[in-house]
């Protein structure tokens, strides 16, 4: 009699599975490899990027590289990291690169600061993201030139052993931290297109910028003016306002109108087109002489956890 056939087998699940964990582990060394690739400078531009979104090849070369062809050589090795992530500007019409944050990048700095180009105020959901949404603003141009006074600066201080940028605030940074003081519940809080603490000539000087494009009008640019007043009022730092405008008409414009306005706070206007560090601001209550931006008067405020709780405290250099 014939044996009875044995049912076919239905194979079990595999008691291992190897080939998922060899290919994490893969994955980890292959970052581990790459983040020992980077150097302190690598570092220094990715926290810029972190906070500051995007800057230019040209930008990145003037603060921190010897020539332009060193730093596109060694962009190009950052790009290959996935450390940045770069894209053609076509608004400049130069056509150069422009770099954000990449994957490693954002691993290693994450924003801390809502992102600007995201009109729910909240994260972008991935890296890739936050780059389409630079790409595509309407901002890139203005965010572009706010950085490049931050960039000059950088760029004079290498040249100059006894010149330092102390801090480069984004405009979401300075805003975040200056929401909350008690000068904000009279009215809109500062937000400053960026703050900084600029050191020259054996003077500190804080001080907040306005980007000026020439688009806003003197009444908006006024109540910007006012809410730095407030901040100062109650106990904020005395840090002088930089009105950067594109053109000579549009700076005695400003000069003419705020001529006749009472501001407790010192205002300067410059040029786009000339060097922050140099002679270039323009006092709005004494507009008959330049100014380096040294020079300009300055002072971080009352020592006051409530009023001044942000104050920068350095005693290598007084101020005025």
């Amino acid at each position: 009699m014939p044996a009875a056939r044995q049912p076919d087998r239905v194979p079990g699940p595999p008691t291992s599975s190897p080939a998922p964990t060899r290919v994490r582990s893969s994955a980890r060394l292959d970052r581990l490899d790459r983040l020992r690739r980077l150097t302190a400078r690598d570092h220094e531009l990715l926290s810029w990027l972190a906070e500051h979104y995007v800057l230019a090849t040209a930008q990145i070369a003037a603060a921190q590289f010897p020539s332009l062809r060193a730093a596109r050589l060694r962009l190009a090795v950052l790009s290959a990291l996935q450390a940045v992530t770069r894209f053609v500007d076509v608004t400049s019409g130069d056509r150069q690169y422009l770099y954000t944050l990449g994957p490693l990048g954002a691993v290693l700095y994450p924003t801390q600061y809502n992102d600007p180009l995201r009109a729910d105020g909240r994260e972008p959901r991935s890296n890739v993201e936050r780059t389409e949404r630079i790409i595509g603003s309407r901002k890139l141009g203005h965010l572009i030139g706010t950085n490049q006074l931050f960039i000059d600066l950088h760029a004079y201080a290498r040249t100059d052993p006894n010149a330092r940028v102390h801090r480069w605030w984004s405009e979401q940074h300075a805003t975040a931290v200056y929401a909350g003081v008690p000068a904000a519940a009279d009215g809109p809080s500062i937000r400053p297109d960026g703050h900084g603490i600029w050191e020259a000539g054996g003077r500190q000087v804080g001080f907040f910028l306005e980007h000026d494009n020439g688009t806003e009008t003197i009444g908006t640019v006024l109540r910007k003016l006012q809410a730095y007043d407030r901040l100062t009022a109650h106990g904020g730092p005395h840090y002088p306002v930089l009105l950067r405008v594109p053109g000579r008409r549009r700076e005695q414009h400003l000069l003419d109108v705020l001529a006749g306005t009472r501001l407790a706070i010192p205002v300067a206007t410059g040029i786009h087109q000339e060097h922050p560090a140099g002679p270039a601001w323009t006092l709005t209550h004494d507009p008959g002489l330049r100014r380096w931006l040294h020079e300009l008067p300055s002072d971080h405020g009352p020592d006051h956890p409530i009023t001044n709780p942000h104050r920068y405290s350095d005693s290598s250099a007084g101020t005025q």
